[in-house]
């Protein structure tokens, strides 16, 4: 059995591993507050070339959402996406159990339109009757998309600039942001995305680590109490260092980036199988996950000896499904699928 059913089926890189197993027993200040997350912190700094971002460490995306999301808003604001966006669809109303309306916009291959958001804004400005609604307080995006794809540099800070003018913070999810920065096309470089947004993180679960996400404030300052809300919220581990150290191997010796890269390059040769074959794709994604459309009958074939996500029907006879490659997918696994195709 192979599997392309996801980005965080295995278990860490093994430079990652080294990292905790050279430092296993070493005597760590608790909650983060260690040697070995200072470094990572550090480390991230100046991958972004801000030496002033305050970095906080989590352990999983939907925590870091809710986490994050939650310290940005008043009581009485919610947050904008895509109607598609991971925390609409796939977050079992993580945002909204923190009492916070998620409000969202059509999606266009996943992403958000910035000028259906400035009008959104515009028309709840002009409403006389907007006390009475949810104030859209932050507005949120992943890179990549749920469906795999890229904004571009353009479309970024054209929805970065609406934002600015309606002083609303933007938060980019960034739970597969090493495959989009490494994919092909893409025209964003970790420090240009730093400059703008407001918060973002890095995602170490899909990318390489056992756990992990690097929630970094770069356009505005983190809630002067953000530790206590992420105790909260029961975001905040014991052994820190954990996730310290993991992060400090990912930002050594270019790994992150690398390891994405790699990704990419499996998805580039697993995508040229399907297409030899024949296939039709759902959408053209040129990240590490591919959307196939398979009939019924191959998708029960198929599930016998591949591991895959099934995102949904295309039609009576037909399945969208996923296949998603990572760090640890080898040339090996690709090989096979061709096989069994």
């Amino acid at each position: 059995m192979i599997s392309f059913e996801c980005d965080y089926n295995n278990g860490a890189h093994p430079k990652v591993l080294q990292n905790l197993i050279q430092y296993n027993e070493a005597k760590t200040t608790p909650y983060g507050f260690d040697a070995f997350s200072e470094r990572a912190k550090q480390r991230i700094r100046e991958a972004i070339g801000m030496p002033d971002a305050q970095i906080f460490f989590l352990t999983g995306g939907t925590q870091t959402n809710a986490t994050t999301i939650d310290s940005m808003l008043y009581q009485y604001e919610g947050v904008i996406c895509a109607d598609t966006g991971h925390i609409n669809v796939h977050e079992a109303g993580a945002v909204e159990f923190t009492e916070h309306k998620i409000i969202t916009l059509p999606n266009h291959d996943g992403r958000l339109d910035h000028r259906e958001l400035a009008k959104y804004l515009d028309d709840y400005m002009h409403d006389g009757s907007r006390a009475h609604a949810v104030y859209p307080g932050l507005v949120y995006i992943t890179f990549p998309t749920e469906y795999g794809t890229l904004y571009t540099a353009q479309q970024l800070d054209s929805i970065y600039q609406v934002c600015r003018d309606y002083d609303i913070p933007l938060y980019v999810d960034g739970a597969r942001l090493g495959y989009g920065l490494m994919a092909d096309g893409c025209d964003i470089t970790l420090p240009w995305l730093a400059r703008h947004c407001d918060v973002f993180y890095i995602g170490g679960t899909k990318i390489g680590a056992l756990c992990g996400e690097a929630v970094v404030f770069c356009g505005r300052q983190a809630h002067k109490h953000f530790f206590s809300i992420q105790k909260q919220h029961g975001a905040v581990i014991a052994k820190g260092a954990l996730i310290g150290l993991q992060f400090d191997a990912l930002f050594t010796d270019n790994l992150y980036f690398d390891i994405s890269r790699h990704a990419i390059l499996m998805a580039a040769q697993m995508k040229q199988v399907f297409k030899e074959k024949g296939y039709p794709f759902y959408i053209d994604s040129p990240t590490n996950q591919q959307f196939v459309i398979l009939h019924n009958d191959q998708v029960e074939r198929l599930s016998r000896d591949v591991e895959f996500s099934h995102w949904g029907k295309a039609d009576a006879r037909h399945t969208i499904c996923r296949f998603v490659t990572s760090w640890a997918t080898t040339e090996e696994d690709i090989n096979e699928l061709k096989r069994l195709l």
